[in-house]
């Protein structure tokens, strides 16, 4: 026997409040699911996103020296001494930050002295051989030489002005001169002209979760010191980071025993850490959806549930004018398919309404469209298993049911 659309409206009809509350559970699961997936995605690809640097092969060591000190620049080529002198260590410097790293540094940079606003506010790295020493990669011209570089602390007393040049990534010099060769081009930071002398391909800015500059960086030709919050960063050999980031404590110790190392820390520790709100913000977001998928389960199976036990004598009397267990058990079905459909089309509504409402107030991208076919797609065939076990007893019922009562 045919089943029909119209009887199964028609029943539901006669249920409006209980149909309706089971079409609104659908539609909201579906609008928070579209939008938790395509949350959770896009968290993924940001924690998967690539710093530039030798993750696996860097270190990380913070010291705090005991009591005033005068001779900076000579205790720091010291510990550098040291560090480079430790069995598993290819290059070392001291730097002001790491990719992912807890601290941000920025600078304005403009095109010309004239120019009244800056073009972008790019991520600066300060520290000799930083781009060598963490791995970057070179695509364009040359790294800064050692006869380029100051110590930081002289340039900030303006006691030396320095070499005018500086290395910037693929992606800031993409903003600054689309679709244009960077090196041999000139910028202005400050009050100073930098000639651009090296494009290197990637290189992550440090402490701030703004995704849309994050590899719109540059490297200064200014020596760091501790003093001004600089840290030791240390290329190990490949296999050896963990066993070169206990033996560089012991040496910069060796060096002066007073010292505080104030962390140590495998690069990978370093940016751990600084996805780890994304890490839980993920986790929760998966819970949520569970959770709303099981909860929505329940309601199916509970409404189909009861709706079998209203309907034992109605299905007894469909039995009995010659309805086969496969006719009552599609019925079940395609009612349950009817009420998903009305509460997924409901729900991508409500999906889209939500998704405007994160842009305004947090800046997310839009939902693209592929999340709502696989949210439906998802609803479907949850209904359907859960409502599989209701449909199934209601298809076991007796005919002789229908002379009851």
């Amino acid at each position: 026997m045919r089943l029909d659309i119209g009887p199964i409206l028609s029943t539901l009809g006669r249920h409006k409040l209980t149909a309706t509350l089971i079409v609104l559970q659908i539609a909201l699961t579906c609008a928070i699911l579209c939008n938790a997936t395509f949350l959770i995605g896009d968290r993924l690809r940001w924690m998967q996103s690539a710093s530039g640097i030798d993750d696996d092969r860097i270190v990380r060591l913070m010291v705090s020296d005991i009591g005033p000190r005068t001779d900076t620049h000579a205790r720091i080529e010291a510990d550098l001494a040291a560090l480079r002198a430790v069995p598993g260590v290819e290059a070392a410097t001291v730097t002001n930050s790491l990719p992912f790293g807890p601290s941000s540094w920025s600078t304005p940079v403009r095109l010309t002295r004239d120019q009244s606003m800056p073009s972008v506010e790019a991520g600066a790295y300060y520290g000799e051989a930083v781009g060598e020493t963490l791995g970057l990669r070179l695509v364009a011209g040359r790294f800064i030489r050692s006869d380029e570089y100051v110590w930081v602390d002289d340039h900030a007393a303006k006691q030396v002005r320095g070499s005018p040049v500086v290395v910037v990534t693929q992606a800031l010099a993409q903003r600054l001169f689309p679709g244009q060769p960077a090196v041999g081009r000139t910028i202005v930071i400050g009050d100073e002209e930098f000639r651009i002398v090296g494009v290197v391909e990637r290189l992550a800015r440090a402490g701030d979760q703004n995704r849309a500059g994050v590899y719109e960086t540059l490297l200064l030709p200014w020596r760091m010191v501790t003093a001004y919050g600089g840290g030791f960063a240390v290329r190990a050999r490949p296999g050896e980071a963990g066993k070169v980031l206990q033996s560089a404590a012991a040496a910069l110790k060796a060096v002066d025993p007073r010292r505080v190392i104030v962390e140590k820390r495998l690069y990978t520790e370093v940016r751990d850490r600084y996805f780890a709100t994304d890490r839980a913000t993920t986790v929760l977001l998966v819970g949520v959806c569970v959770a709303l998928l099981v909860v929505t389960a329940l309601g199916i199976v509970g409404l189909a549930s009861f709706w079998v036990a209203q309907r034992r004598r109605q299905i007894g009397i469909r039995r009995a004018l010659g309805a086969s267990r496969t006719d009552v058990l599609r019925y079940f079905q395609t009612e349950n398919f009817l009420l998903a459909s009305m509460g997924i089309v409901l729900g991508m509504v409500l999906a889209y309404a939500i998704n405007l409402l994160l842009m305004r107030e947090y800046a997310l991208p839009r939902l693209p469209l592929g999340y709502l076919p696989v949210g439906a797609l998802v609803l479907w065939l949850l209904g359907q298993a859960a409502v599989l076990a209701p449909a199934r007893r209601a298809a076991s019922v007796p005919p002789v049911v229908a002379t009851r009562g």
